[in-house]
């Protein structure tokens, strides 16, 4: 993982360090760690290297243009930890946006229903837009309270504005950069998604916090 991480070499290169690296932890963990951990890793500190890992593998594999394998990987990963402290599902849900992977998506969307973060939301309402869903507008209204500065970014009124220490702000102009830089182009490629959004959010006003 240093290697893969640390190296200057082509995607290849790292590609190749990350599979070493997933195919220790494998061999780490053994049969009898991916038996007793299953469904509970990282929750154990033994797993996690392994994890990381796997992750990096399937960053590279998207990188490369070998999209379901990394998707795949994604989705095991989610299988292994299903509370994904990584947040792996976030990563999955722009791939399988990006891949129009629209069974998958849902199946993703659903699996993590409660999550109320600005990225869920947002890809539940583009999703929900394209299937005339008369609670499109709901949704769309809770993203954008969730982070107002999304529809600014996707209509291009609004710069991208990247985290300037590699931690995301939430609601704020670093986290809608991200959502953006993932999922703008399955927004722009869905026919008057970005005009809806911006106009359903126009004259919405952020909730006042509570002392």
């Amino acid at each position: 993982m240093l290697l893969a991480e640390e190296e200057v070499g082509s995607v290849e290169e790292v590609l190749d360090y990350y599979r070493k690296g997933v195919a220790a932890g494998e061999e780490a963990l053994g049969p009898e760690g991916f038996e007793e951990y299953a469904g509970h890793f990282w929750g154990f500190l033994e797993t996690r290297p392994y994890m990381r890992a796997r992750g990096g593998l399937a960053a590279a594999l998207w990188r490369l243009g070998q999209h379901q394998e990394a998707v795949d990987h994604y989705q095991a990963m989610l299988e292994l930890n299903p509370n994904d402290n990584q947040g792996i599902r976030y990563v999955l849900a722009g791939h399988l946006l990006a891949f129009d992977d629209i069974k998958a998506l849902k199946k993703l969307l659903k699996q993590y229903e409660d999550d109320c973060g600005a990225a869920w939301l947002y890809t539940r309402a583009l999703l929900a837009f394209r299937e005339n869903d008369p609670g499109a507008g709901t949704l769309a209204e809770e993203a954008w309270l969730a982070n107002s500065h999304v529809p600014g970014v996707l209509s291009g009124k609004q710069p991208l504005v990247a985290s300037p220490d590699g931690y995301i702000t939430l609601g704020g102009e670093d986290e809608a950069a991200d959502y953006v830089e993932d999922n703008g182009k399955a927004w722009q490629s869905t026919p008057g998604a970005i005009a809806w959004l911006a106009e359903v959010t126009r004259k919405l006003k952020p909730r006042k916090r509570r002392n």
